[in-house]
């Protein structure tokens, strides 16, 4: 049985937008938190999870992430701006 993968954004308290992907979106968000994650996302605190999407497999994940990191920031905050039923938060 394959792993289901997420692709999330977190708003960054400087208001910058960071997109990943992982198994378990609560655990990554506690290591961004922590500072054990991304490069970007250290000092970069309060992070807000605004977005979740489950994309199946790993092989998905990573299209689904590449194709939204080359949306403009404004088609992002139009894609968190989905209402919250139905981004799976």
């Amino acid at each position: 049985m394959e792993t289901t993968w997420y692709l999330y954004i977190l708003r960054c308290g400087d208001g910058t937008l960071y997109t990943g992907i992982t198994t378990d979106v609560e655990k990554r968000l506690e290591a961004h938190s922590s500072g054990s994650g991304a490069k970007y996302t250290r000092g970069r605190g309060p992070l807000e999870l605004v977005y979740r999407e489950e994309c199946g497999g790993h092989s998905e994940a990573l299209k689904r992430e590449w194709a939204v990191k080359q949306l403009s920031r404004e088609q992002k905050l139009a894609l968190i701006a989905v209402p919250a039923a139905q981004k799976n938060l």
